[in-house]
C-alpha cells in the first residue's frame, strides 16, 4: 500500500494566515512562513499556501509571501490562489513553490491545466476543487456541485465530471475541499471523496472537517484518500503532524513517520 501524505494547509489572507468555518467567520492564525516551518519541523509531508481572496480581488498571488515561506521549508510547497495564467504559474515556481493549485482560473480556461504541465509536468499541476453536496439531488454525493471565486458562486458542474475532466487535461493531483466540512472538525466527507477517488487515476487530496486521529483513518481507508489536508488542528495546537502520524501508524495507516 502507498504512503499516506499529512498535509499542512495555510489559508492566508492579506498576508496572514486565517482560518474560519465554511469559508466564513475567518481569524488569525499567524505569520505564514513561521507556521510553515513549523508545520515543517512537526512531521507535515507537504506545505500548501491559499492566497485565499487573490481571485475573488481579481489579483494576483502575494509572491512575496511565497517567497518568504519557501525559504523557510524543506518539504515540497504548493501555492494556490490568483493564478490566472501559464506566465503566473511561472511567477510562483519562481519565487519558490513546487507545485500550484488552480480553481476557478481551471474552469474558466481548462487548457490551462496543459499549458501548465508543458512547462513544469503534471506532477506540478494540482487543480483544487471546492465542492458542495446538492441536498435536493437524487444522489447528493454523485451529483455535489463545483464552487468558485473562494466558494461563493456554484459553475453549474458536477464534482466528479470536472475532476475526470481535470485529468484528462493533465493534472497530476486533485485538492478536493468539502465546503460543508470546512473548519468543522467533525471529519472529511469520506463519501464524496472516496466517489472522485474511484473516477479518477490520480491521487486525490482530501480537504475539510479534519478534527482527529479516527477522520484521517477514516477518510484513508472508507475515503480513498492518497493524502488529508488540515489546518486548524496544526495551526491551534490540536495536534502536529508527527503525534497524528505516529497514532495512525499504530492503527495500520502507511505514513512516513518523520526522524
Amino acid at each position: 500500500m502507498l504512503t499516506k501524505r499529512i498535509i499542512a494547509c495555510l489559508d492566508v489572507h492579506a498576508g496572514r494566515v486565517v482560518k474560519g468555518v465554511q469559508f466564513v467567520d475567518l481569524i488569525d492564525a499567524g505569520d505564514p512562513a513561521t507556521q510553515a516551518a513549523r508545520h515543517a519541523r512537526e512531521g507535515a509531508d507537504e506545505i500548501v499556501l491559499l492566497d485565499i481572496t487573490a481571485t475573488h480581488e481579481g489579483r494576483a498571488t502575494l509572491l512575496d509571501t511565497v517567497s518568504r515561506t519557501a525559504k523557510a521549508l524543506f518539504v515540497p510547497f504548493c501555492v494556490g490562489g490568483g493564478i490566472r495564467s501559464a506566465r503566473d504559474a511561472e511567477q510562483v515556481f519562481e519565487a519558490g513553490a513546487d507545485k500550484v493549485s488552480i480553481n476557478s482560473a481551471a474552469l474558466a480556461d481548462p487548457s490551462l491545466i496543459g499549458a501548465i504541465g508543458a512547462s513544469f509536468g503534471s506532477q506540478a499541476v494540482v487543480v483544487a476543487i471546492d465542492a458542495r453536496r446538492d441536498p435536493n439531488a437524487a444522489d447528493p454525493v454523485r451529483d455535489a456541485q463545483v464552487y468558485v471565486q473562494g466558494g461563493r458562486r456554484p459553475i453549474g458542474r458536477t464534482v466528479v465530471e470536472w475532476a475526470r475532466e481535470a485529468e484528462d487535461r493533465g493534472a497530476g493531483e486533485i485538492l478536493l475541499t468539502s465546503m460543508d466540512s470546512d473548519g468543522t472538525r467533525a471529519g472529511f466527507d469520506c463519501e464524496l471523496t472516496a466517489a472522485v477517488s474511484e473516477a479518477v487515476g490520480i491521487p486525490v487530496i482530501a480537504s475539510g472537517g479534519a478534527g482527529t486521529v479516527a477522520h484521517f483513518a477514516d477518510v484513508f481507508g472508507r475515503g480513498k484518500a492518497h493524502a488529508a489536508l488540515a489546518a486548524s488542528i496544526f495551526h491551534f495546537g490540536v495536534s502536529t503532524s508527527r503525534s497524528l502520524k505516529e497514532e495512525l501508524a499504530k492503527s495500520g495507516v502507511p505514513v512516513r513517520l518523520p526522524c
